[in-house]
């Protein structure tokens, strides 16, 4: 098995590695974000305002997070989404750091930290996932959006 394999264990199914792993495999940015639950300054990591059709990932893992047709512009600086990509992409914590009680995301097969929920995005589930771009490979669609799709997410 080669060093970028990531290694499963049969009663979890969680991708474990070493820290040393992890450094190895990501660049000081994503590993601060994902392994060490850091965030990255608003508008400045990737992907806050990407507009292309395609599926976000977890950098750690490439585990399927969330689609773009659930991205939209919260204004907030980060990548923002309404709905994962199935129910079980992410994990759900409570956090209490920095004074205050928030929703921590985690990916549900590697453990990275991936940012915060809040309870106030749009319909149809009134969710704000917002996401650390750099916790994020973009896997791109194939396609780019319409002019139709480019304004509807401009004006959420």
């Amino acid at each position: 098995m080669s060093n970028d394999a990531p290694r499963k264990t049969d009663d979890t199914r969680k991708v474990r590695k070493t820290t040393a792993e992890w450094m190895q495999q990501l660049t000081p940015e994503q590993f601060y974000v994902t392994r060490q639950s850091g965030t990255e300054r608003p508008f400045t990591g990737p992907y806050w305002d990407n507009k292309l059709i395609g599926r976000y990932d977890c950098i750690c893992c490439n585990a399927p997070l969330f689609m773009s047709d659930t991205k939209f512009d919260a204004g907030c600086g980060w990548p923002s989404f309404f709905d994962k990509v199935h129910p079980e992409a992410v994990r759900e914590l409570e956090d209490r750091s920095h004074g205050m009680i928030r929703t921590e995301i985690r990916c549900s097969t590697c453990d990275a930290h991936l940012g915060h929920v809040f309870p106030d995005g749009p319909e149809p589930t009134g969710l704000r996932y917002c996401l650390n771009g750099h916790a994020l490979n973009f896997a791109h669609g194939g396609q780019t959006p319409s002019k139709s799709d480019s304004a509807s997410e401009e004006e959420a």
